[in-house]
């Protein structure tokens, strides 16, 4: 499926209960629909960046007052993850403020650090900058499942927030990504001054990879003093929530985050989210270098709404298309998940995730809603029945 912005339009424009309702009609076909998946984010090394990205307190072209902090010892980086862990995280971040990786001593540093998380148990996720398939080989083999690259806007908007690095440098990164066989966590920032279309550009470039990202993260601008964008207003609940329910709607089998700027929003904008297909949090005080929530209030509020901490091995199973009784083809279990060695394969080398099939996400709801959502039956090019069915 390829999707276009006229068709993608109309679909961000329905009326919000709809949208919301076709959303989540999707994430309880795709999804742990009741799961909410927990991670902590860290930042290995701070400030000091050589870019400048408009939004960010640690680029060394802004005066932010964000002090410039040395890579961290593998050491402290494992205990940060066993503190993570401790709190309810099943996914641990590691950010690093660079342009890109370079190979020496930092670049082990960070190879050491990801196979002590690892070992740990937790799912590893790094974000450290441009990125080359031999390095990101090489953080794979150390145990890194994911690396987070994102797009931030549209290609057309991009050059307004960054001039150091290009749209297709972030999408040769993913491509590096891809090419190790790492998954891929891409998404974007609303509220810098761009253009709902700009949004929409931007989940349309992540829905029509060859393969979709495993995750998306959508921020908030969180306008940070020293800035070019500080003082821009926040953006609009709504328009967030409605960015949160197309990205559902277009990556069905994606982790959908609700990232920075959660901690600014009411309770009842977080359930909106929820209900429009998010199903991913960052848990902690910080988000690199800017504020979060609390954690027990996180916890309590999950616990409001009838959410629970996301199981990564049942994730995995609902990925794989399992249902307990042995008849997905993806594992030998004979529907036994008891024992972690018979989950999926992993010792026969058969854990990789189903692709969507036609009879559900998004083909499903095309064929479904199509008539409803364009005049001459089209909702993705690929239909060409001619609006008769």
């Amino acid at each position: 499926m390829i999707y276009y912005l006229e068709d993608v339009r109309k679909v961000y424009n329905l009326p919000l209960p709809t949208l919301i309702y076709y959303a989540q009609e999707i994430h309880q076909q795709t999804q742990v629909p009741d799961a909410v998946q927990i991670n902590m984010l860290q930042s290995i090394k701070t400030g000091a960046c050589p870019e400048d990205c408009a939004y960010c307190p640690q680029s060394s072209r802004s005066e932010t007052g964000v002090k410039p902090e040395p890579l961290m010892d593998p050491e402290a980086v494992v205990e940060a993850a066993k503190k993570a862990k401790a709190a309810g995280a099943s996914r641990f971040c590691m950010g690093a403020a660079w342009r890109r990786v370079n190979d020496g001593p930092q670049f082990e540093s960070v190879l050491a650090s990801v196979r002590g998380v690892k070992a740990l148990g937790l799912q590893v996720c790094c974000t450290l900058g441009l990125i080359t398939e031999e390095q990101a080989r090489r953080l794979k083999e150390a145990g890194c499942d994911i690396y987070n690259h994102n797009l931030d806007t549209s290609r057309e908007y991009y050059p307004e927030i960054i001039s150091t690095r290009t749209y297709d440098d972030r999408l040769e990164t993913i491509r590096n990504v891809q090419a190790a066989g790492m998954g891929v966590c891409s998404g974007g920032i609303l509220g810098m001054g761009e253009t709902v279309d700009d949004r929409l550009k931007m989940l349309i470039e992540l829905a029509n990879m060859e393969k979709q990202p495993e995750s998306v993260p959508i921020n908030a601008l969180i306008p940070c003093p020293g800035t070019p964008l500080e003082g821009r207003p926040p953006v609009d609940v709504f328009e967030f929530v409605r960015i949160i329910a197309v990205a559902r709607i277009l990556m069905p089998k994606a982790i959908v985050r609700i990232s920075a700027g959660r901690a600014q929003m009411s309770d009842e904008a977080q359930a909106l989210c929820f209900a429009a297909g998010a199903n991913s949090i960052f848990l902690g005080d910080k988000l690199l270098t800017t504020p979060n929530g609390p954690v027990a209030k996180d916890f309590a509020l999950l616990a409001r709404l009838g959410l629970r901490p996301l199981d990564p091995e049942e994730f995995r199973r609902k990925m794989n298309g399992c249902k307990g009784d042995g008849s997905c083809g993806n594992c030998t279990c004979g529907g036994d998940h008891d024992h972690h060695h018979h989950h999926h394969g992993d010792d026969e080398k058969k854990a990789a995730p189903a692709p969507a099939t036609e009879e559900e996400g998004v083909p499903e709801f095309a064929k479904k809603h199509e008539h409803e959502l364009s005049e001459n039956g089209t909702w993705a090019r690929g239909c060409d029945c001619g609006g008769e069915h």
